[in-house]
């Protein structure tokens, strides 16, 4: 484990992929071998997948309590995916950064670029897929979307891929291990320099 680097200040790390990159993954592994890490639950009004439970990776809650905390400027950030509305408290955010705890953030790039308006010093990855074949082949084998939601899922990568160069850094995931160790060397790099 990591221990012992960490300054008083928190950070903020976006992580940014496509839908089956191996984002989640890799975040994992972060949260591992870094304790002073926190992970950003987001909010968003999406069903559940058969392995989630709220307030884990996400709160899940309705449109209505959703649009209500649109109104009470409860986000940092905010956007509608795929049919479904996702955000991240800036409550939240400002308490784990205060307290000199960091954060990362599993956010799109609409997302992203709010951060990065209110937070300009967070450290920005994105995950690339080797190829777009391997790319759905992940996304099919995890059984949980329709084919028109996969062709959806490809159409918002190659969007997405196409605006990689917002990122501070970019980490083809070909092979779990190696994409970690450039993570790894980010991360220890950031808090080095504060």
């Amino acid at each position: 484990m990591e221990q012992g680097i960490f300054m008083k200040q928190g950070k903020i790390f976006i992580i940014s992929a496509p839908s089956g990159a191996g984002k989640s993954t890799l975040c994992n592994l972060i949260l591992k071998n870094f304790p002073d890490i926190s992970y950003s639950i987001s909010y968003t009004t999406r069903k559940p997948r058969n392995n989630e439970n709220h307030g884990v990776a996400y709160s899940f809650i309705t449109n209505y309590e959703f649009e209500k905390k649109i109104e009470k400027k409860f986000w940092a950030e905010w956007a509608m995916v795929h049919g479904n509305y996702y955000g991240t408290s800036i409550e939240f955010i400002n308490q784990k950064i205060e307290s000199g705890k960091s954060l990362i953030l599993d956010i799109d790039i609409q997302g992203a670029k709010k951060i990065v308006d209110l937070y300009p010093d967070a450290i920005k990855i994105f995950i690339m897929p080797l190829s777009f074949n391997i790319l759905e082949q992940r996304l099919i084998s995890r059984n949980t979307d329709s084919k028109d939601v996969i062709k959806k899922r490809l159409e918002n990568a190659r969007k997405e891929i196409s605006q990689k160069d917002f990122y501070d850094h970019v980490i083809v995931n070909d092979e779990l291990e190696k994409a970690f160790r450039q993570i790894n060397k980010i991360i220890k790099k950031a808090f080095c320099e504060n």
